[in-house]
């Protein structure tokens, strides 16, 4: 990796739900990192890094990023600013280096994030990847409706 963080590749094939992943990268739910594209405005996004048990909280991230109105982009959208699929996407080698904000949660963790391509995650002390990447970490989220998809 080129940040120099060490990490290690988990090759697990193809999965349909968030339990599917834990399971095949051998962690709890909570440690499969979404990597969410969200747009600030015109050809302004950001990276969000929000706990697989969890989901962005809007209010919150307005508020931390002053910001009175955010929105994902749709999948055509989010593929030109990051140069990623949705399902792919990581902050890790995207076509521009959009901020990132993860949630305080992921600290002192081992995560898995998506490593750009379907079926392929790395697992990295969130601390040593949060630094690297020069990460904003705050309470960003509220617990996920639903876990199991």
């Amino acid at each position: 990796m080129a940040l120099g963080v060490a990490h290690r590749v988990i090759r697990h094939g193809p999965v349909s739900s968030l339990a599917e992943a834990a399971r095949a990268r051998g962690v709890v739910p909570a440690d499969v990192v979404k990597t969410m594209v969200v747009r600030r405005g015109q050809d302004d996004f950001l990276f969000v890094l929000v706990p697989g048990d969890r989901s962005i909280s809007w209010p919150k991230l307005r508020k931390l990023l002053g910001a009175s109105r955010l929105s994902m982009p749709d999948a055509g959208v989010a593929r030109r600013a990051t140069g990623y699929e949705r399902g792919t996407i990581t902050p890790l080698g995207s076509t521009r280096s959009w901020p990132v904000v993860a949630d305080e949660r992921v600290l002192g963790r081992e995560i898995t994030l998506g490593a750009g391509e379907h079926g392929v995650a790395l697992a990295v002390r969130a601390d040593e990847i949060l630094e690297a990447l020069g990460a904003s970490v705050a309470d960003i989220t509220d617990p996920a409706a639903e876990t199991t998809s």
